[in-house]
């Protein structure tokens, strides 16, 4: 039996951090999901799967309008909202489903958690934790707003503003990855691999994302938010360690495909453009 169940919109790097967690340290994990347009036609449940028929006759299933993302009517259990209060996805639940766990920084916790026997990811001590605690408190700061802009992006009314604040977030974000890491090479704290690692390297394949709206961001006269060229050059130590990151092979079964396929979209663009 897997020791973690995951619903969540798919591919998302955000997820990524759980399975690339699990992966390190041996634990099970079960995925259900779909591409976020298909998931207003999903019922989201601790088993969750894609609607039928017979589900217009539960009382148990409320339709909710989506409020970011999804465009449609969700359609959410009594049981789903207990134990996810927010609503939201990724949702994590135990294996019988009666604890939920949402964020995707509080699920990769979770896993560091469940697999801390096999390999340590989350600080040998209580102040090493907190360290680690305080770069995934940082990332969701910049995570925020690179929601706000993939989102503006997929909606095609992306604003300078928004990207620039973006741009700006993305900055700040790796300034401090990239103190952090000098003189280091194996993470960022205490020079071991941790859940701080874990995260920094999917927030940055989360808002590389951005290469799937190149035409929109043509068409709104906007510049990439994450352009790896000059972030190595601006932000060695922290690129280099994102390069390190993704060729790991805990890392890259998630990663590759992704970061490929993005790669190749901006290719074709720039053959058409």
């Amino acid at each position: 039996m897997a020791a973690l169940r995951l619903f969540s919109y798919l591919p998302n790097p955000r997820l990524m951090k759980a399975t690339i967690a699990a992966r390190l340290c041996g634990v099970e994990i079960e995925i259900r999901g779909d591409r976020p347009d298909n998931l207003s036609n999903w019922l989201w449940d601790f088993e969750a799967r894609p609607l039928i028929d017979a589900d217009g006759d539960r009382a148990d299933i409320i339709a909710k309008t989506a409020h970011t993302g999804f465009g449609k009517k969700l359609y959410k259990t009594e049981q789903f909202l207990k134990t996810q209060p927010f609503g939201t996805v990724p949702a994590a639940f135990s294996p019988d489903g009666a604890m939920g766990i949402w964020e995707s920084n509080s699920i990769l916790r979770a896993v560091a958690r469940l697999g801390r026997e096999k390999l340590n990811l989350y600080g040998s001590d209580a102040y090493e934790a907190s360290r680690i605690d305080s770069f995934l408190d940082s990332a969701l700061v910049f995570a925020r707003q690179s929601q706000i802009y993939l989102l503006s992006l997929s909606k095609t009314d992306c604003t300078t503003e928004i990207r620039d604040e973006t741009s700006k977030s993305l900055n700040i974000f790796l300034k401090g990855i990239d103190a952090a890491l000098l003189g280091n090479t194996e993470g960022m704290v205490e020079n071991k691999l941790s859940i701080a690692d874990i995260c920094f390297a999917c927030e940055v394949c989360q808002v590389s994302r951005e290469r799937a709206h190149l035409n929109t961001l043509e068409e709104n006269k906007l510049e990439k938010v994450c352009d790896f060229d000059l972030l190595k050059l601006e932000y060695p130590s922290a690129m280099a360690h994102f390069d390190r990151l993704i060729s790991n092979k805990y890392f890259s079964p998630d990663i590759s495909p992704l970061m490929n396929k993005l790669a190749k979209r901006e290719i074709d663009f720039k053959k058409t453009d």
